[in-house]
C-alpha cells in the first residue's frame, strides 16, 4: 500500500533540494508529535538517499519532565541506530542577561546547540539543520507577524529552506501529522506548555486557527501556506532589485575609523560603520524601492533588525525630503546628517577606538525623536568634545512601591549628569542644540519661568561657554542644561507611567568646580 504521507514528505524535500547524496543532517527532535514524525521519516528517506543523519536534543532546563523526555527520544535513536547528541542549555538565564523573551532566547540556544555539534563532528559549514515546523506552524507565525505589524519578509513567514535550515514537515497539516503517527503506531511526548494560553502564538493555535477551519474554510491554513509562498517569491524577487539599487546609491565605510581594530570588527560581522546615500537620483525611486534602501542601510549598521520600525524609516524619509543640513538621531547610537544632495549615516561610539574621525560639528539642531522610543532600548547621541548623551525610555514598573523613583519623589536632582523625566509631557521631537534667543526653562513648582540667558548669568557660566552648551531642548522650553537645572515642568510625579532617563558621559559642558545642583 502506498504511503501518501511519505511520498508526500520525499517529494516536498525534492522540490526544496533540502537533502542530497553525502548530506550531514542533524535533526532537531525534542520528542513531540512533529519531530518523532520527521525523524521518522527521514530515517526511512535514508534507505532511498544516502546521506548521514544524528539527533540533537536540547534539555532548556525549565521543565521537570525534561529528562524523560531526553530519555524517550535517545530511545528512538537507539531503536532507529541514529547518533544521539544532548544539549543542555539554560534558557531563562540567557533570556534574563539578554533582555530576551523566553521563546527568543530558547529559539537562539537551539539553533546554537545544533551548530555547535556539527562543528564538534567537523562537519561545520557543510551539514544541514533539519527543524519538525509544519503548515499550521506557518500560518500561526503569519498571522502573528500580521498582528504585530509585519512587512512582506514576515508574511511570508516559516520557509521550507533558509541558510542551512531545512523543514521537511511544512507540506503537512497538524492533524496530518498525528493521524499518521497513530497509525504507524509510534508514541511521542507531550508538551504540557503547549496547552496553555500564555503564549500569543498558543492563542492563536487553540482559537484562531481553529476558528478559520471550521467557521470560514476548512482549507484555510493550506491556501495560508500557498499565500505565504507566493509573499515569499515576491519578498526575494524585491530583495534582489532592493540589492541592486543600493550598490548604485549607497557607498560604505566612506569614513575610516581612528584605530583600525574597529574597521577589522566590522569587516569580520559583515556590518558597515557608516555609510553614504547619494540623493540626487535616490529621490526619483518609487516610494516602495526607497524605503527598502533605507531600511537596508540601518540593517548595515544596526545588528538586530526587531529595533528598525517603519516610524525610523519614515523619519529619515523625511529628513531626506528636507531643505538645507539636518541631523537625526536613531536606535543603537546611529546618526543621520543630510547635506544637500548627500546623506550620511554613521554609527557613533563613546569608546576612543571606536569613534569616527568626523570633522568637528557645526552648530545645528540634532533631532531626538522621542516617538520611535521603545521601552529599555537606548538610543546614543555623541557631541565630540561634549561627551556622549543616552536616552531611554521606561514605562511605569520603575515606580513600584519603594524603588529609587518612589523615595521622596526623587533625589533625582542630586544627579547631576542622570536625569529622569515625564516622557508623556515631551510634546515634541526634542532637539540637542546650543542656546537661542527665546529661550527659558521652568525653575520651582510654581512652573515660573526664567531665560537661559538670566539663568546662565545668575550661574557666573563663563560668556565663552554659554554659546557652545548643549542643551535639550523641547521648542524653546529648555528641558535640561546638563551639569544644572533642569526644567521641574518635566518632573517625575506619582502620576507618572512613562520616564525618559537621559544619561551624559564624558566632555565639558561647564560642569567644573560645580557641587551637586538642581
Amino acid at each position: 500500500m502506498r504511503d501518501r504521507i511519505y511520498e508526500k514528505v520525499k517529494k516536498y524535500i525534492a522540490v526544496h533540494g533540502m537533502i542530497r547524496p553525502g548530506d550531514y543532517v542533524a535533526a532537531g527532535v525534542s520528542g513531540g508529535v512533529d519531530s518523532v514524525c520527521m525523524l521518522y521519516l527521514l530515517t526511512r528517506l535514508q534507505k532511498e538517499i544516502p546521506f548521514r543523519l544524528m539527533v540533537v536534543h536540547v534539555n532548556h532546563g525549565i521543565r521537570k519532565e525534561a529528562g524523560e523526555d531526553a530519555a524517550f527520544v535517545e530511545e528512538l535513536c537507539r531503536k532507529w541506530e541514529v547518533p544521539f547528541f544532548l544539549e543542555k542549555v539554560d534558557m531563562q538565564s540567557y533570556a534574563r542577561d539578554h533582555k530576551l523573551s523566553g521563546e527568543e532566547a530558547g529559539r537562539f540556544l537551539r539553533y546554537q546547540a545544533f551548530e555547535q555539534v556539527l562543528s564538534e563532528e567537523g562537519i561545520k559549514g557543510k551539514g544541514k539543520i533539519a527543524v519538525a515546523h509544519n503548515a499550521d506552524d506557518r500560518a500561526e507565525t503569519m498571522l502573528f507577524h500580521m498582528f504585530r505589524g509585519s512587512g512582506l519578509k514576515g508574511l511570508g513567514s516559516i520557509r521550507p529552506v533558509r541558510e542551512a535550515v531545512i523543514r521537511p514537515l511544512l507540506c503537512l497539516e497538524r492533524g496530518e501529522i498525528e493521524a499518521y503517527l497513530k497509525k504507524e503506531k509510534l508514541a511521542w511526548r507531550e508538551d504540557v506548555t503547549n496547552r496553555g494560553d500564555v503564549y500569543s502564538r498558543n492563542r492563536i493555535r487553540h482559537h484562531i486557527i481553529p476558528y478559520a477551519k471550521e467557521e470560514i474554510c476548512s482549507g484555510a491554513v493550506s491556501h495560508m501556506g500557498e499565500l505565504a509562498d507566493i509573499l515569499a517569491e515576491t519578498e526575494d524577487y524585491l530583495d534582489r532589485e532592493t540589492n541592486r539599487l543600493y550598490s548604485r546609491y549607497v557607498k560604505e565605510n566612506i569614513i575610516h575609523m581612528v584605530d583600525d581594530i574597529s574597521d577589522r570588527r566590522k569587516e569580520e560581522s559583515g556590518q558597515a560603520g557608516n555609510l553614504l546615500i547619494q540623493l540626487k537620483n535616490f529621490r526619483t525611486e518609487d516610494i516602495v524601492m526607497k524605503k527598502r534602501v533605507v531600511l537596508l542601510a540601518m540593517e548595515r549598521l544596526i545588528p538586530h533588525r526587531k529595533d528598525i520600525t517603519a516610524r525610523h524609516v519614515e523619519s529619515l524619509l523625511e529628513l531626506i525630503d528636507k531643505d538645507g543640513s539636518k541631523e537625526l538621531f536613531l536606535p543603537w547610537g546611529i546618526r543621520a546628517r543630510k547635506e544637500y544632495e548627500l546623506l550620511f549615516l554613521e554609527k557613533l561610539f563613546l569608546e576612543s577606538a571606536e569613534r569616527s574621525t568626523v570633522q568637528k560639528l557645526e552648530e545645528i539642531e540634532m533631532i531626538v525623536d522621542v516617538s520611535t522610543f521603545s521601552p529599555d532600548v537606548q538610543q546614543q547621541v555623541v557631541i565630540p568634545g561634549i561627551g556622549c548623551f543616552t536616552f531611554v525610555m521606561r514605562e511605569v514598573n520603575f515606580l513600584q512601591e519603594g524603588s529609587f523613583f518612589n523615595r521622596k519623589e526623587q533625589n533625582i536632582a542630586e544627579n547631576r549628569y542622570t536625569k529622569w523625566f515625564d516622557y508623556d509631557k515631551i510634546t515634541t521631537s526634542l532637539l540637542l542644540r546650543t542656546r537661542r534667543p527665546g529661550d527659558y526653562l521652568t525653575i520651582d513648582d510654581g512652573l515660573h519661568t526664567q531665560s537661559v540667558k538670566q539663568y546662565m548669568i545668575n550661574e557666573k557660566i563663563p560668556k565663552a561657554k554659554r554659546n557652545k552648551m548643549y542643551l535639550l531642548a523641547d521648542g524653546s522650553h529648555i528641558v535640561w542644561i546638563p551639569g544644572y537645572r533642569f526644567s521641574r515642568q518635566y518632573r517625575v510625579e506619582k502620576h507618572t507611567r512613562r520616564i525618559l532617563e537621559v544619561c551624559l558621559k564624558g566632555g565639558d559642558n561647564g560642569r567644573e568646580g560645580r557641587g551637586v545642583v538642581d
